[in-house]
């Protein structure tokens, strides 16, 4: 496919590997954010190929899996209600909340949607003016224009009946939180191409000058995650701490101003509550207080629960880039997709789900043993 087979050309990226192992004179371990840039990492091998000087960890990067069980207990409270059609992305239905799921709810008669868009979600209460309608607006900077603009058509539109679940949240504060940690063993960072064509890079420089670590705008695929690697590497190398841009072919340097005008009409800066991390300030997005009718968790009042992660599961410390899913002793044991023991199994873009799906269960729960 044109644009595509082109990036996963194997001898090219035989030929960034000899380069990697060239340049590379002392180990390195450097975090990819991104859930997609896991799977296209662990499906296409990359981390195999690199010199064994340096190590890949996998970031927060999937924002199914940082949701908060609270927030997930919240939506399943508000979906079974009688008078509610709640709207998701179908990579919501089957997140663990602390007894439930939504999938669970829809199994039991509740009237739970997986929608495509939020703007699906307007349309679906234009057509039921009787009904209460909402939509879990769930996603990092990436999701956040098109959630912003189904609150704005819906506010033009005079809905009343619709009104979102927020749990946005924003990818920098997260890598300023793994950075400060004394646990951190991150050295650069892959940063998601997609996030950053909407944001643009500016607000990377900050995290780049106080931690002096080197961070690199990358695309999805294994040719450009092998050359955003190849970058990063080489300011590591050299002792330097920029912000560069492998994926020029996406992103602007200033990101989409409209979308970000967007952005600044319908949401302010918050904290929020990360699954596996806790809390980080100004780490999320919430309604302002123009479009505070429409925020689901005025309008419906839920009771509020102590969340219970499962012990076995060690989701928080992969997020963290602390340990990598084939060190789980539940992998492909107790946690599988068909019942997954925590967030970063039922994502598509999980780093579980990557290594189950691609390593397979078997050679890893070989690990273990079984």
């Amino acid at each position: 496919m044109k644009y595509l087979d082109e990036y996963r050309d194997a001898d090219a990226a035989r030929k960034y590997a000899n380069l990697l192992a060239r340049i590379t004179t002392r180990p390195w371990t450097i975090m990819e954010v991104c859930g997609g840039q896991t799977h296209a990492i662990v499906r296409f091998g990359v981390d195999e190929l690199l010199p064994p000087g340096i190590t890949l960890v996998h970031g927060p990067g999937c924002p199914v899996c940082v949701t908060p069980v609270e927030m997930v207990d919240r939506a399943i409270a508000i979906a079974a209600r009688p008078e509610v059609i709640f709207c998701s992305f179908g990579d919501m239905m089957r997140v663990p909340g602390t007894q439930s799921d939504l999938l669970r709810v829809k199994a039991d008669g509740g009237d739970v949607r997986m929608v495509y868009s939020p703007v699906d979600a307007v349309e679906i209460a234009v057509q039921n003016p009787h009904r209460q309608v909402v939509f879990f607006a769930v996603g990092f900077e990436t999701t956040a224009p098109a959630n912003a603009l189904a609150v704005y058509q819906a506010r033009r539109r005079n809905l009343r009946n619709f009104s979102v679940l927020v749990s946005q949240v924003l990818v920098p504060p997260a890598m300023r939180a793994i950075l400060e940690s004394p646990r951190c063993r991150v050295q650069g960072f892959l940063a998601a191409g997609h996030v950053c064509a909407v944001m643009g890079i500016d607000a990377y420089a900050p995290l780049a000058t106080r931690f002096r670590v080197p961070i690199v705008v990358t695309g999805f695929e294994p040719l450009d995650i092998l050359q955003g690697i190849a970058m990063c590497v080489r300011q590591l190398e050299e002792g330097r701490a920029d912000v560069e841009n492998q994926y020029a072919r996406a992103v602007r340097p200033e990101g989409n101003r409209h979308a970000l005008e967007l952005l600044v009409e319908v949401f302010r800066i918050v904290p929020r509550q990360w699954r596996g991390i806790g809390e980080i300030p100004e780490s999320g997005l919430s309604l302002r207080e123009e479009y505070a009718d429409l925020d689901a968790e005025r309008r419906f009042e839920t009771a509020e629960a102590t969340p219970v992660e499962v012990g076995a599961c060690i989701s928080g410390e992969i997020l963290q880039g602390l340990k990598k899913p084939s060190e789980c002793p539940a992998f492909g044991r107790q946690c599988t997709p068909e019942s997954p023991l925590g967030a970063t199994m039922v994502s598509s873009e999980g780093a579980c789900a990557a290594y189950y799906r691609y390593r397979g269960a078997r050679r890893e729960a070989a690990v273990h043993g079984t």
